[in-house]
């Protein structure tokens, strides 16, 4: 698969993970450090099927391999793990801001997560946002000026309730304005790769994306490929971010199989991915 000239994932110096880097420029303009970036699957201690750098505790691979390739990630990212925050990601819409309090939870056990979470921010330096992927959409959210932060979890659930929107309008009840927010949508699988049935596209239809044929194409009766990606751009847009703040990765989890997991290509039976994102 041959890469966008534009592709905000860029290869960082470790093949542990791609780094954003639009994101690590416009903080550095502010005089800030920030690590943004989407693990691959490559150079951590699992064993096949989750070779080899599963960041998942809720699959079966042994827990001191996942947590060792959870130590080798974050430190690498210039983090310790124990300031990491992990959420119980279960589909929905749900955000929550995070604070020093919090740092810690999820990180060493799944049982310590923030239940029943998809989308976490913080204002706060020293803390690192995380949350796992194996096909479903990463969103990144920053605002350099007052330094939020943020990520989301956006399956094709998540999608339809809108948890794009709902993070933007957090980040500007937070005190960021709407102009400055940076959005990125990170690796994930691709429209080609993507078939979903009419009960998906009903609710994709209830979205304001205007034509919806920008977003699905159909290939049988009732079937669809659809574009998670764009579905999520047009929320973005539709929420006042602007078009020359958000970046897309051309990355497919699905279709790269020697960099991402996959929860489909894989039949489940396989690892996870992470998004983070914290400023230092």
């Amino acid at each position: 698969m041959i890469m966008a000239k534009n592709e905000p994932f860029i290869r960082s110096g470790s093949p542990l993970y791609l780094q954003i880097a639009p994101f690590i420029k416009a903080a550095s303009e502010e005089n800030a450090e920030l690590e943004a970036g989407f693990s691959t699957r490559q150079g951590g201690t699992s064993q096949s099927p989750y070779d080899t750098l599963n960041l998942g505790l809720h699959t079966d691979d042994e827990y001191r391999d996942v947590i060792n390739n959870r130590k080798l990630l974050t430190e690498t990212a210039g983090f310790s793990l124990d300031s990491c925050v992990v959420s119980e990601q279960v589909h929905g819409s749900r955000i929550v801001e995070i604070t020093q309090k919090h740092k810690g939870t999820g990180a060493t056990s799944q049982s310590t997560a923030i239940p029943e979470t998809d989308g976490i921010f913080t204002r706060e330096k020293g803390i690192l946002l995380t949350s796992m992927y194996a096909d479903c959409v990463p969103l990144y959210f920053f605002a350099p000026k007052v330094g939020l932060t943020g990520l989301a979890h956006a399956g094709w659930k998540g999608t339809v309730a809108n948890i794009a929107g709902s993070m933007i309008e957090a980040f500007k009840e937070a005190g960021a304005e709407e102009g400055e927010i940076l959005a990125a949508i990170g690796p994930s699988i691709s429209m080609p790769c993507y078939e979903v049935d009419e009960r998906v596209m009903n609710e994709v239809g209830k979205l304001p994306l205007g034509n919806a044929g920008e977003v699905a194409k159909e290939t049988t009766q009732h079937h669809y490929l659809l574009d998670l990606k764009e579905v999520n751009r047009k929320l973005l847009r539709s929420h006042g971010v602007k078009e020359d703040r958000i970046y897309t990765s051309s990355y497919c989890t699905y279709e790269q199989a020697d960099l991402f997991y996959s929860h489909r290509r894989d039949q489940g039976n396989t690892g996870r991915m992470m998004s983070f994102i914290g400023m230092k």
